[in-house]
């Protein structure tokens, strides 16, 4: 073995792996005699690292994309941990800390898995709106949209919902508390509405409805 094969092997060898003292879960890796990285204790594991180790250029490599992935998985779940959300806007939160190749890794893992399902998810947001706060049409596309849902998925789920029927279950309990003055009565439901996002004449409609059922 040459001089330089020799002293590049001494210097890839494991030398140390010791526990980090701020989180448990993960330890560093010395390789010969310095620091080289840190690794999550179930990569150690995994891959059977052990002390007199010699790895090569590529298996260190490898190592240090294991655990970006394992750091961006956990970062995912995390964020999926709080509430459902859709592929582009955890993609915009794990952009802050992660570089694409390692993204786009973790995105197809949760795709293949259907943890991530943008289909589901709209679903789910329209459903929780239709349930909560009920508004039209127009702008649940627009909030799905800007959720990077695809206008094809988009315009699949919000194919069942009828603008009167949910703007009439939207004004339901704000017109019982209008009271009995149909000019306030009028305005007030009527800009309720109007935030809501839905037509003229839907609102219209609805105001109509509702004060003849309060007559």
């Amino acid at each position: 073995m040459s001089y330089p094969a020799f002293l590049c092997l001494i210097m890839n060898t494991i030398t140390a792996i010791e526990d980090q003292k701020e989180r448990k879960d993960r330890v560093n890796v010395f390789l010969g005699g310095s620091f080289a990285f840190s690794l999550e204790r179930e990569v150690v594991q995994e891959q059977g690292l052990h002390m007199g180790q010699s790895l090569s250029a590529l298996q260190i490599d490898e190592l240090v994309r294991a655990d970006l992935f394992g750091k961006c998985l956990e970062a995912a779940l995390r964020l999926l941990s709080y509430r459902p959300r859709s592929e582009a806007e955890i993609r915009q939160r794990l952009d802050r800390r992660f570089e694409k190749g390692t993204i786009d890794r973790v995105l197809l893992h949760l795709r293949e898995r259907r943890i991530v399902d943008d289909a589901a998810f709209a679903r789910f947001w329209t459903e929780n709106r239709e349930s909560f706060s009920p508004r039209s049409k127009r702008l649940l596309k627009m909030e799905l949209r800007r959720k990077g849902i695809d206008s094809e998925v988009v315009d699949e789920v919000l194919g069942g919902i009828d603008d009167e029927e949910s703007a009439y279950r939207a004004a339901q309990r704000k017109g019982h508390k209008l009271g009995k003055d149909y000019e306030i009565f009028r305005q007030k439901l009527g800009a309720f509405l109007g935030r809501r996002g839905f037509s003229y004449d839907v609102i219209n409609r609805t105001i109509e409805r509702l004060w003849q059922e309060s007559s």
